[in-house]
C-alpha cells in the first residue's frame, strides 16, 4: 500500500511542487512589475525634481540678476563719486594753498610796512626828542643867565 500511494503522492507533490512554482513565478512576476512601476514612478519623481531644480534656478537668477547689475551699477557709481571727491579735495588744496601762500605774502607785506612805519616813527621821535633836548638846553641855558643876572642885580637877596 505504501507503494501505490507512495507513486500518486509523489505524483501529487510534484504537481503541489509545480503549483507552487508556479504561483511563486506568477507572485515574483507581479512584484518585479511593481517594482519596475515603483522604479519608473521614482524616475519620474527624479525628473520632476530635477526639472522643478531648474525652474527654482532659472527663476531666482532672473530675480537676482537684475539686483547683481543694481549692485554693479551703484559700486560704478559709487567709484566715480570716490574719483569725483577726491578730485574736489585735491582743488579745495591746491586753493587753501594758494590762499595761505596769499596770506602768508600779505602777513609778509603788512609786517614790512609795519617795520618801516616803527622805523620812520622811531626816527621822528628821535628827531623830535633830540628838537625837545635842543630847546631844554637852551631854555636851561637861558634859565641860568636869568637866575645870574637876578644873583649879579641883587646880592643880599638870596
Amino acid at each position: 500500500m505504501n507503494d501505490q500511494k507512495g507513486p500518486k503522492a509523489r505524483e501529487d507533490l510534484k504537481g503541489f511542487k509545480d503549483e507552487i512554482i508556479h504561483q511563486f513565478h506568477v507572485i515574483s512576476e507581479g512584484v518585479i512589475s511593481q517594482v519596475k512601476q515603483v522604479a519608473e514612478g521614482v524616475a519620474n519623481v527624479n525628473e520632476k525634481l530635477e526639472r522643478f531644480r531648474e525652474e527654482v534656478k532659472v527663476e531666482i537668477e532672473n530675480k537676482t540678476q537684475p539686483i547683481a547689475q543694481a549692485v554693479l551699477a551703484l559700486d560704478v557709481k559709487l567709484e566715480k563719486t570716490r574719483e569725483e571727491l577726491k578730485k574736489e579735495i585735491h582743488e579745495v588744496r591746491q586753493e587753501l594753498k594758494g590762499e595761505i601762500q596769499g596770506t602768508r605774502q600779505e602777513l609778509d607785506k603788512t609786517r614790512q610796512e609795519l617795520k618801516k612805519e616803527i622805523q620812520e616813527t622811531r626816527q621822528e621821535l628821535k628827531g623830535e626828542i633830540q628838537e625837545t633836548r635842543q630847546e631844554l638846553d637852551k631854555t636851561r641855558q637861558e634859565l641860568k643867565k636869568e637866575i645870574r643876572g637876578i644873583s649879579t642885580r641883587s646880592p643880599g637877596s638870596c
